[in-house]
């Protein structure tokens, strides 16, 4: 039973996510909203590793691409490299205390926009606007929260199973 609410309420999570990107947003804002699928996938990354990896991230970001309209596969490539980066140091950033992973979280989600950066500079010849570069920080200022509602939720649900 708890296996099973953790799995609904990482679809859930991870939807959310998905829906959260396709929110319209005015146009200068669009490209600064925070990457909450990149972090609610961190964070699935973090608590449930063995059912939350690669493939996860690569359906989630083909789904993200085809939800958004944009380029086919570029944001399952960017979700699968920041997912092999928090499996990868998964060790060390489950026992850092909040700041802490903030900080690793700003480091992936400023690498992330590196990877979009190029990737767009790889297909056309504009560069992202500045104000996409505020989405690390934003999601580096949500992740405390998301993180600590996210393990609020999980355990009042195990408490009840």
């Amino acid at each position: 039973m708890i296996r099973q609410s953790s799995t609904l309420m990482r679809t859930i999570t991870l939807l959310a996510g998905l829906l959260f990107q396709i929110i319209p947003l005015p146009s200068g804002l669009d490209l600064a909203r925070p990457y909450l699928l990149a972090l609610f996938l961190c964070y699935w990354c973090l608590e449930t590793p063995e059912r939350t990896g690669l493939g996860t991230a690569f359906f989630y970001g083909l789904l993200a691409d085809l939800f958004s309209g944009g380029l086919l596969g570029e944001q399952a490539l960017r979700l699968v490299i920041l997912t092999f980066l928090v499996s990868r140091f998964r060790a060390r950033l489950r026992f850092f205390p909040l700041w802490q992973q903030a900080l690793a979280i700003f480091a992936l989600l400023l690498n992330d926009r590196l990877i979009m950066s190029l990737v767009h500079w790889l297909v056309s010849d504009h560069a992202l606007p500045w104000v996409a570069w505020l989405s690390p920080v934003l999601g580096m200022l949500v992740w405390p929260w998301l993180f600590v509602g996210i393990d609020m939720l999980r355990l009042r649900a195990r408490g009840k199973a």
